[in-house]
């Protein structure tokens, strides 16, 4: 669980052909869930490198998860075109099969997407997914709730003074789905700017809570 762990890049296929670009991080340790990070809106400059992301990737993979974290079709190396959340989703599941065939069987997955990531994380029902961590999601495709009645936990984080959309409507939403538990991080912008240290440590501890105790089989 070095801070420094090394960095591999790979190429994953998605299901109608397009290949992305992604990269690992951190140890693969049985029992630990492995987690899937989806990143903001391709056209407005989102990329797996984006804010929230690329701290997100560093503190997991320090803390002892296989993290995955990939350019949606069409972004930087990845190729392919933007498809307003409808293709990405294929991204999104392609990135969970590779994480998936990488760890040891029934290894837990977690998938965090952070506005634009977020609503294709919610989109994915793959049955090795335990839980979804959604960042300051938009809700704005109608397959973004696809979880929302699916009894699996969520949690979602919200920017207190969110850019986009107001927390209270989001909060709203997320207070009828089943096993949700919603933070709002005071005072922070969309791309919670200088708060990110929050974001960081509720989705530490919520990835975290899957982990199997010592012993389990």
């Amino acid at each position: 669980m070095a801070g420094d762990a090394e960095i591999d890049e790979v190429r994953l296929t998605t299901s109608d052909g397009e290949t992305l670009e992604a990269e690992y991080c951190g140890p693969i340790v049985p029992g630990t869930p492995g987690i899937v990070l989806c990143h903001p809106h391709p056209l407005y400059g989102g990329s797996m490198r984006s804010l929230v992301i690329s701290p997100l990737f560093r503190a997991l993979g320090t803390r002892g998860h296989r993290v995955v974290r990939f350019n949606f079709r069409g972004v930087e190396r990845s190729t392919g075109h933007h498809d307003d959340g409808t293709a990405e989703q294929l991204d999104a599941l392609a990135a969970v099969e590779h994480l998936r065939s990488t760890l040891p069987t029934a290894t837990p997955i977690v998938v965090v997407g952070f506005s634009f990531g977020a609503d294709v994380a919610l989109s994915l029902t793959d049955a090795s997914i335990v839980g979804w961590c959604a960042i300051a999601p938009p809700l704005r495709f109608a397959h973004s709730t696809s979880a929302a009645t699916d009894p699996r936990p969520k949690l979602v984080v919200l920017a207190g003074n969110d850019d986009f959309r107001p927390a209270s409507e989001v909060e709203a939403i997320t207070a009828t789905w089943p096993a949700a538990r919603t933070v709002v991080v005071p005072g922070a912008s969309h791309f919670f700017v200088g708060r990110d240290a929050m974001v960081v440590e509720e989705v530490g501890a919520y990835c975290a809570s899957f982990t199997a105790p010592p012993g389990a089989p």
